[in-house]
């Protein structure tokens, strides 16, 4: 027999196709033609298979070699096309029994001594081949673990070639995935770290609970960093659907551990503010690489010092806010990537970050420093508060320590969980996914009577549009952590300031009621300025 053939899949960002690799071996001068757009690293599996199969005792076929890959207009990128390369030569010489191996996914690359190291994507790839009807994969050993997750499908494990050609020929056997449990993720900072801050920890609250962005502003020291830091410890874990959605992404850009499963914890991406746009957002050569925005999907996109960030790198993130998603498209083809992160941005209040006592800025190179921060991309943040410098008696106080993220994220939750059950027939999860016009009409238009202030500051062009929105949205949440059906006068009230950067120990948001839990109050901690000295309009 001269022919052969494998099932294999290629990746389109996170889209699997099947991908049947032929190998055809003719009378001719010895040669290995490889064709279906292959990219660079898998031009370079010519020399990488026969090196291996070479240095696994078995004979290398002096014919013309054609190795084809279906479809052929489809661009193929990476390694992982390599154990299959190999095996379908191998059946095609007649060395190996082609029928062990029908109907099987094969993959892995291969080393020059013949082992068989793990690849990139694995779980999307064994997705895409179980959804085309593949019930049997042949994958690295360390890549084992994560092929299991795909329900409905048969893994086995190689960890050379050697291996794989006993066992089609019936002397040897394929390994079982590895069965050890993960060693547990160790938990991350704890909310009860932070010192004073209460308007920061509530509006972290509201954040958690309805996946809102979020921005700081404040002086170094302030506790922005910390504050975004332990956000993740107040999100709940992750579901079935979001944990396959995430360890895929990771899976992709080569950043999930060995031996790894789901990941159920939401991610956390904290970029440097010299980060580059490709970087952030996602790019590169040949199949464009999940960016920090899309490693961070379900989880947090920290932007630390975010005035320092290039510009352009900034207002890319605009589009992605909005719809949730990273559309990259390229000369050999468009990538797409799921982007729905909580975003939150910290900043000082001016270049020399000192305190307003000793401050030398002038307030225009004030406003030049914060107007580096767009207009439309904070049209797209839903919270906005300003922090005030820590105290001494803050730091050194001898009282009972403040609440810690267990106490937060159990309200967090019963918060998410009243959201996603009165949104559930329409399928979104949280609040702030809720597009505006459902909000604005029957049943969960809310009464004239409690809209009158957000009313009049849309028309008195102090929110757009879409503030409008979002304020409707931050209100749901806020009546969802009181534990109400629908919010009030006063919730809408105090979205609005929260909105517009006036939340603080003078506003009406401070002065109503709030459950102790919150730890939300008139205190001296808690104030802010007015909204035009953090947010520049």
């Amino acid at each position: 027999m001269s022919y052969a053939r494998m099932l294999c899949v290629g990746l389109i960002g996170v889209t699997g196709r099947l991908v049947e690799v032929e190998a055809d071996l003719s009378v001719g001068l010895p040669a290995v033609v490889l064709t279906g757009l292959p990219d660079t690293a898998l031009h370079e599996a010519r020399d990488r298979v026969r090196a291996a199969v070479v240095n696994s005792g078995c004979d290398w076929p002096n014919r013309r070699i054609t190795v084809n890959l279906l479809p052929a207009a489809l661009p193929k990128h990476g390694s992982g096309f390599d154990l299959a390369i190999a095996a379908a030569l191998l059946a095609g010489a007649g060395e190996l029994p082609a029928g062990p191996l029908e109907g099987v996914l094969v993959l892995g690359e291969l080393g020059l001594d013949g082992t068989v190291r793990p690849v990139r994507g694995v779980l999307p790839m064994v997705a895409a081949a179980a959804q085309a009807g593949v019930t049997r994969v042949v994958v690295p050993l360390a890549n084992a673990r994560e092929a299991t997750v795909v329900p409905g499908v048969t893994v086995r494990a190689v960890d050379s070639l050697r291996r794989l050609v006993d066992f089609v020929r019936g002397a040897d056997r394929l390994l079982d995935p590895p069965v050890e449990s993960s060693p547990p993720v160790p938990a991350g900072p704890d909310l009860a770290d932070v010192a004073g801050q209460r308007l920061g920890r509530y509006a972290l609250e509201i954040a958690a609970a309805g996946g809102h962005h979020l921005v700081l502003f404040g002086p170094p020291g302030a506790g922005k960093t910390m504050l975004a830091e332990r956000l993740p410890s107040l999100l709940p874990a992750l579901s079935d659907e979001a944990a396959l959605e995430v360890t895929a992404l990771q899976s992709i850009a080569g950043v999930l551990p060995p031996d790894s499963g789901l990941v159920r914890r939401p991610p956390y991406q904290a970029p440097h503010h010299s980060s580059s746009l490709a970087s952030l957002i996602g790019g590169g050569g040949g199949l464009a690489r999940p960016g920090a925005l899309s490693l961070a999907h379900r989880g947090v996109l920290f932007l630390d010092e975010a005035p320092e960030i290039s510009r352009a790198t900034l207002q890319a993130l605009r589009e992605p806010l909005e719809s949730g998603r990273v559309v990259l498209a390229r000369a050999r083809g468009t990538t797409e990537y799921p982007a729905r992160a909580q975003l939150v941005l910290a900043a000082n209040p001016c270049p020399c970050a000192t305190t307003d006592r000793c401050c030398t800025c002038s307030p225009l190179v004030r406003r030049r420093y914060l107007a580096r921060l767009s207009g439309p991309l904070l049209d797209r943040i839903d919270i906005k508060i300003d922090l005030l410098p820590m105290r001494a008696a803050q730091l050194m106080t001898t009282q009972a320590p403040a609440e810690s993220s267990v106490a937060v994220a159990a309200r967090v939750l019963r918060a998410r969980e009243a959201a996603a059950e009165r949104w559930a027939v329409d399928g979104w999860r949280v609040n702030a996914e809720v597009p505006g016009p459902q909000l604005r009409r029957a049943p969960w238009l809310l009464p004239a009577r409690d809209t009158t202030a957000l009313r009049n500051a849309l028309d008195r062009g102090t929110v757009s549009a879409r503030g409008f929105d979002r304020v409707l949205r931050l209100a749901w949440t806020i009546a969802d952590l009181d534990g109400r059906d629908r919010p009030g006068e006063e919730d809408v009230a105090e979205a609005l300031q929260l909105r517009t950067g006036e939340a603080g120990p003078a506003a009406a948001a401070a002065d109503r009621p709030q459950p102790a839990s919150h730890g939300f109050g008139p205190t001296a901690d808690s104030a802010i300025g007015p909204a035009g000295s953090a947010v520049p309009r």
